[in-house]
């Protein structure tokens, strides 16, 4: 049943201008009988104005004439066209990827990877309905298909909306915050971004082929200095 605004005020104007019965006016109202009754005798809601439903549109003439003819018929409320846009969201569930969708998830995977490594791997299967499994071999370039994977926005693949997205970003952006702070405190250093992971494995290669053509061209010029001898 819709439910009424201001169900006292109802019945007070229900009782006062009606030869409606307390059971069908509390069965409107959404009201216990008794307490329509002791409305009726003055014991509840003193003082409460009466609020008319037929003028607020929550109930029409031809109802209250019905009821009042037959004390078994129970009205009902007018149903207005928005109504349902009132009623609590329906949780989502599972998300679906059409057929012809799929085929373009390694490329998304690897457009999330790139983009935004701050999102884990549970985040990125819930944004375009993959699994961990996927997402491990695109990341480590073992996918069967790596040689042909493009990294493609997700949002125009259309498997993932923009408001999704955005949503996933902030969350892994904020728990990445919270986890710098709890490491400053205990005097870590900070968690290294990506460009600077990628320039610290740089640096690194470039010292090793530093010490190993020092070596190589040393132990040459070595070896030749003794043959010169």
């Amino acid at each position: 049943m819709t439910e009424i605004l201001m169900p006292k005020a109802t019945a007070v104007w229900l009782v006062d201008n009606t030869a409606l019965t307390f059971e069908q006016i509390a069965d409107f109202c959404g009201l216990h009988r008794l307490e329509v009754k002791g409305i009726a005798d003055g014991d509840v809601a003193v003082g409460v104005r009466g609020s008319d439903p037929v003028s607020s549109g929550q109930l029409s003439r031809e109802e209250i004439s019905k009821a009042e003819a037959d004390a078994a018929y129970r009205m009902t409320a007018v149903k207005h066209r928005y109504d349902d846009l009132h009623q609590p969201r329906k949780k989502r569930g599972p998300r679906y990827t059409p057929l012809s969708r799929r085929q373009s998830r390694p490329d998304a995977i690897a457009w999330l990877v790139r983009n935004h490594p701050e999102l884990t791997d549970p985040q990125i299967s819930k944004l375009i309905g993959t699994t961990k499994t996927t997402i491990e071999a695109v990341r480590e370039r073992t996918h069967w298909n790596s040689s042909n994977i493009k990294p493609t926005d997700p949002v125009t693949l259309g498997l993932t909306t923009q408001i999704d997205l955005d949503e996933q970003v902030r969350k892994a952006s904020a728990r990445r915050e919270k986890l710098e702070e709890e490491r400053r405190a205990a005097g870590q250093d900070p968690i290294a971004g990506p460009a600077e992971q990628e320039s610290e494995e740089h640096e690194t290669a470039t010292s090793m082929d530093d010490v190993n053509l020092e070596t190589l061209f040393g132990g040459k010029k070595a070896q030749s200095d003794d043959d010169d001898r």
